[in-house]
């Protein structure tokens, strides 16, 4: 590999399902390790929702990327609901029951209206296990050492409208600024990480600081026209791009009840919902970033010199089956009071007979779903050996320098 082709990965919101991306990262450490290449394949690490907090716990021990991924094939294989959100019965109770039901009887309620609540799930949980196990202060040193050139990771303000990517780098870079898109440098703390993966309705709002005043933040898959840009603008040239669903899905049969009627549950649109959110702005910028790859191959070098595109090699894994059905399999594992929710909600069952499984594939942080996806993701990784060993440029017995060459950014779209 060349120490002077910056390397990007970019990894993709969708809760629970950011189990898959750890079994890619296997996949990919393991095929580094065979063909005898050391350090971290990766210089600048980009992430959305449960993909930053994937992000931020590799980019902090990108000095020792096998043992990272290890670390993360740990923690996601033994995650249980309890370390996300609320999943006792008052918990519940006090988030989700309170929050339905001032959906259905506020107006009846208002005596409520100085405790109305915030989401369906209270996800304080995971702030402590992001500051137990994901450790931001190594951050500086690893930058300053040059075990790593960037992190970003990207949340939506409900404030002012704008999809912020939040950026902590090696070396000063100027911010870039589009339409509703905003870049702005900080440390990169947990809460951002939170302001990351608050799933819209599901879980919280969080307050982050930005232009001398605080706004409200959700999940950064909301409004993300354009997920690959942050990788390029901070100097990527080649990316590795880790979806959290499948890229296109074909005509399948509607999730119905046995014997129910054609309305589809709360459940079946909030699954639908969340699937736009996470997928299809992915879907979209991978298309674009390749219509513009094969312009620009049509361009002569005078040509190029006219115009601020570069092209940027791309690589897409994503799941090979779809993920609802998939977590139809092991939705009976969450905890009886989550169940209960979901159940009014809509999701029901298990196996072919389950309803709402979107919804659930999100929120199944148990060890049986988490496990079946890293397995997914290190099968679809290693099936595809040959198209990663091409995008790396590795070779049996290749070394490779644990830390990157400084080099002009490119310009991006």
């Amino acid at each position: 590999m060349n120490p002077d082709v910056s390397t990007g990965l970019i990894l993709s919101g969708g809760g629970a399902r950011a189990a898959y991306q750890v079994g890619v990262l296997q996949g990919v450490a393991q095929i580094k390790r065979e063909c005898g290449v050391r350090g971290s394949p990766f210089d600048i690490y980009c992430g959305t929702s449960a993909g930053a907090i994937n992000a931020a716990a590799l980019a902090c021990v990108n000095d020792r990327f096998d043992l990272a991924v290890d670390t993360l094939i740990g923690l996601w294989g033994a995650l249980t609901p309890e370390h996300v959100y609320r999943a006792d019965a008052f918990g519940v109770v006090r988030s989700g029951t309170q929050w339905m039901t001032m959906m259905s009887l506020g107006w009846a309620l208002r005596r409520w209206r100085r405790s109305q609540p915030r989401s369906l799930m209270d996800n304080a949980p995971l702030h402590e296990f992001l500051h137990d196990h994901i450790h931001l202060a190594r951050l500086p040193r690893l930058l300053a050492r040059g075990h790593l050139r960037a992190l970003a990771v990207s949340g939506s303000s409900y404030s002012s409208g704008h999809h912020v990517s939040f950026y902590q780098t090696a070396l000063p870079l100027q911010p870039w600024a589009r339409s509703l898109r905003l870049a702005v440098p900080t440390r990169i703390r947990v809460e951002h990480l939170m302001a990351s993966s608050a799933i819209p309705f599901i879980f919280p709002a969080q307050p982050l600081p930005l232009a001398g005043r605080e706004e409200w933040f959700g999940d950064g898959s909301m409004r993300q026209s354009a997920p690959i840009s942050p990788a390029i603008h901070l100097g990527a040239q080649r990316v590795l791009v880790i979806g959290a669903g499948r890229m296109q899905e074909g005509p399948h049969p509607r999730d119905l009840l046995p014997g129910s009627a054609g309305a589809p549950s709360l459940a079946q649109i909030a699954g639908h919902t969340l699937s736009t959110i996470f997928l299809d702005a992915l879907t979209v910028d991978v298309e674009r970033a390749q219509r513009i790859n094969k312009t620009l191959a049509l361009l002569t070098p005078e040509q190029l010199t006219c115009t601020h595109l570069r092209p940027v090699e791309l690589m897409v894994i994503a799941p090979s089956r779809r993920l609802d059905e998939l977590a139809a399999q092991h939705q009976q594992e969450l905890p009886r009071p989550v169940r209960a929710l979901l159940a009014a909600l809509g999701v029901q069952g298990r196996g072919r007979s389950a309803s709402g499984s979107a919804l659930a594939s999100y929120l199944l942080f148990v060890p049986g779903y988490t496990q079946a996806l890293i397995e997914l993701g290190l099968a679809d990784t290693l099936a595809r050996r040959a198209e990663l060993l091409r995008f790396f440029g590795w070779s049996a017995q290749q070394d490779v320098p644990r830390t990157w060459s400084p080099h002009r950014p490119g310009l991006s779209r």
